[in-house]
């Protein structure tokens, strides 16, 4: 079993926010895969997929993203999957909008989800899908948990799908294939 964590904070007040890539992510791979939200297990709001025989589970915290290490710890315990079996995907002030970056481990980046996951699991070497959001322009708190701009749409929407992508990838292949195809903005490698 394979288990995709996405990080965001759960309600209505956030669910278009940078905050939530995580959590927008998984409704795209969800449509991929043709699984539903929808059952609550662990402080976790996930959806079940079969997929060339391997079963994938995709998560949403439902705690808020300074806890999510809680719920990720305690969906590893009860299914018994290996950290090495997990891809966590979160947003990156760090990166470009729109940009994503696979990596095999790593500090959390100033990321409260991130750390959280790495103070509960004990471990940095969690495998992980950042989507840039760009720098704040003004307070991060306030920037981060503030809706998309309408012009941004189009421009995430894509990201989203393309990360969605990225995450099977990482399931059917693993991190290296991932990282090779992933670690480029779509124009430089060739994508359309």
């Amino acid at each position: 079993m394979k288990i995709i964590f996405g990080l965001g904070n759960p309600g209505l007040r956030y669910a278009a926010t940078r905050h939530n890539c995580g959590f927008l992510t998984l409704d795209q791979l969800a449509d991929k895969l043709g699984c539903r939200f929808g059952k609550k297990e662990l402080d976790n709001e996930i959806a079940l997929a079969h997929d060339g025989g391997e079963r994938i589970l995709l998560a949403k915290p439902q705690s808020y993203m300074n806890l999510s290490g809680f719920p990720l710890t305690r969906l590893c315990a009860y299914y018994k999957v290996s950290y090495d079996d997990i891809l966590v995907i979160l947003d990156d002030l760090s990166l470009q909008p729109g940009q994503l970056r696979l990596r095999r481990g790593g500090s959390d980046g100033g990321h409260n989800g991130m750390k959280s996951i790495i103070a509960q699991s004990g471990t940095d070497r969690i495998n992980r899908l950042k989507i840039g959001i760009g720098a704040a322009p003004y307070d991060t708190a306030l920037y981060v948990t503030t809706p998309f701009e309408r012009e941004e749409m189009p421009l995430f929407a894509a990201a989203f799908a393309r990360a969605a992508d990225a995450a099977l990838c990482w399931a059917r292949q693993g991190i290296e294939a991932a990282m090779n195809l992933y670690n480029r903005m779509p124009e430089e490698s060739g994508e359309k």
